[in-house]
């Protein structure tokens, strides 16, 4: 997969993880080399499916901050997917947290100008707080695609999520083409 650029998929503990899979192909379908990163209750709730995607992307698949002696098992990215980006990892990412390896890359991303697109997935409860319209106005406004509302994912009634109308393919297509580095609609 050394042809492809490189795509960093990080994903939140929020019901469409459990299909990542999905994500992964459709990805690697668009030409892109996907590495996994998974937030640690992400990590906890694929726990068993690691090996299998591990073996799906080609990478090891990372939650944690490796040691300072050890070397990086990804290469760099050229975009990064933050999905299904969840309502606690968009509030700490705008606030710069960066207390876990999903949010260490997704914060460090901004400073270095890297594309990067986040595809929510939370109920209207979760998206009627207002710490959120802040959030996404905040990497809005520091070059982060975020896709909530009509042209992305529009946040559903609590408990009644539909984790299969997940719009992985709005998310892939908001970010560059992997071949020329241009988006691929727009």
């Amino acid at each position: 997969m050394t042809d492809s650029r490189v795509l960093y998929l990080i994903a939140c503990a929020a019901p469409p993880a459990q299909r990542i899979g999905t994500g992964i192909e459709k990805a690697q379908a668009a030409g892109w080399d996907v590495c996994l990163v998974l937030t640690p209750s992400a990590a906890r709730w694929l726990d068993e499916e690691l090996p299998e995607l591990a073996k799906l992307t080609g990478h090891p698949v990372r939650t944690a901050y490796k040691l300072p002696q050890q070397a990086d098992v990804f290469p760099p990215p050229d975009a990064l997917l933050v999905a299904p980006a969840t309502f606690n990892t968009i509030n700490k990412w705008a606030q710069g947290i960066a207390d876990t390896l999903a949010l260490g890359l997704v914060t460090e991303a901004i400073g270095l100008q890297l594309p990067v697109v986040a595809l929510p997935y939370l109920n209207q409860a979760q998206a009627g707080h207002p710490a959120l319209g802040h959030s996404v106005d905040f990497l809005r406004a520091n070059g982060v695609t975020v896709l909530l509302g009509k042209d992305g994912f529009t946040p559903h009634i609590p408990k009644h999520g539909d984790v299969d109308a997940y719009p992985w393919d709005v998310a892939l297509a908001a970010l560059p083409c992997p071949e020329s580095g241009l988006r691929a609609h727009g």
